[in-house]
């Protein structure tokens, strides 16, 4: 082909390809949707990396999605004049990040532990998969996947069209009411409005999910579905025991390099915090967890103005509520001494 007609043709592609870009992303904008970050391995490692502040101007969080959508970052850093480091992984129990935080010398900060017990207290190794992989790839990132993960950051906050959660070919796929094949399990997938997540990597419900019925009913259908589907009796006897005295030594690490550890237990609700607490009796998994390791607890039933929040789908807080729930939450942090008492913050409740 003649150089000036394979010109014409590599500029032919790239105006198909940018309409197609440009068209698509209109679609998706039109319907509602928004640039919003993937929450994979790269975000996480990217966020793992500021851990190392000092304590009195960073907490670090972890753990499953609750703390998530929980925890509003704005409010947070107003609040305490601290960086909030997201660190919670959907789906997944936080002891492994524990761990890795626990080994890691140079880390000396305070450490906010989330506990939703289905996950924390399981052994499936499909409840630790996640945390696994992107602890390995901070700690194997080569200097071409940091690059590629810049280059995607600056892409994702302005196109809502590479969210892969949403619209990446096998999303879209799962979408397809197919019947699974015999022996197949195939994880559902939530409604595509149920979660935006920042730069920051925190999690919240949008608007177009906590206003369309179908779509709540649709996550609570898939909670009770997962729910219903492990008939595995939660971890009890040697090997809780085990899982605790682990969890002690690595609090006990980081303590003994200056830092700080308490744990959080963020709301639920309806049959979903009715079966949490009938599966996993407090006296049982939280009391026993916080004697074993010593550590203090700030649990939701504990104070009255966090008791009665209700979760849209059961498990998670809305973007109002989370605003709310982050308020008093500083405010029992600062009466366990969490915060230097020479830093200054503002009461949400003056």
């Amino acid at each position: 082909m003649e150089p000036k007609k394979m010109s014409q043709a590599a500029l032919l592609s790239l105006a198909i390809a940018t309409l197609f870009v440009l068209s698509w992303e209109g679609f998706l904008r039109i319907r509602g949707y928004i640039p919003t970050f993937n929450d994979d391995k790269a975000l996480w490692a990217d966020k793992r990396k500021e851990v190392y502040q000092p304590a009195d101007e960073a907490t670090v969080f972890i753990g499953s999605s609750r703390i998530k959508f929980a925890l509003d970052i704005p409010t947070w850093e107003k609040l305490t004049g601290e960086q909030a480091v997201q660190l919670a992984l959907v789906g997944t129990s936080p002891i492994l990040a524990l761990h890795d935080l626990a080994n890691d010398e140079a880390f000396t900060g305070k450490v906010i532990i989330d506990v939703t017990e289905g996950l924390f207290f399981s052994q499936n190794p499909a409840f630790h998969g996640s945390a696994k992989e992107a602890i390995a790839y901070y700690h194997q990132q080569t200097p071409s996947e940091k690059v590629s993960s810049a280059i995607n950051f600056a892409l994702e906050s302005k196109l809502a069209l590479l969210e892969e959660r949403r619209f990446s070919l096998n999303t879209l796929l799962n979408d397809l009411p197919l019947p699974n094949r015999a022996g197949v399990f195939q994880f559902p997938a939530f409604p595509k409005g149920f979660e935006w997540t920042t730069a920051d990597r925190q999690t919240y419900m949008s608007e177009m999910f906590l206003l369309n019925p179908a779509d709540i009913k649709r996550q609570t259908d898939i909670w009770t579905m997962l729910l219903m589907s492990d008939p595995t009796p939660p971890i009890s006897g040697e090997a809780l025991a085990q899982v605790l005295n682990e969890i002690k030594t690595s609090v006990d690490k980081i303590r003994s390099r200056g830092g700080k550890v308490v744990f959080v237990r963020t709301p639920s609700s309806g049959p979903m915090e009715e079966g949490e607490h009938k599966v996993f009796p407090r006296d049982q998994y939280w009391d026993r967890m916080l004697a074993v390791s010593n550590s203090p607890g700030i649990h939701y039933k504990d104070y009255p103005e966090t008791a009665a929040y209700i979760c849209p789908e059961w498990s998670h807080l809305s973007p109002a509520d989370a605003i709310d729930y982050t308020g008093h939450l500083v405010k029992q942090l600062e009466e366990k001494g969490w915060f230097a008492p020479a830093k200054e913050r503002i009461s949400l409740n003056p």
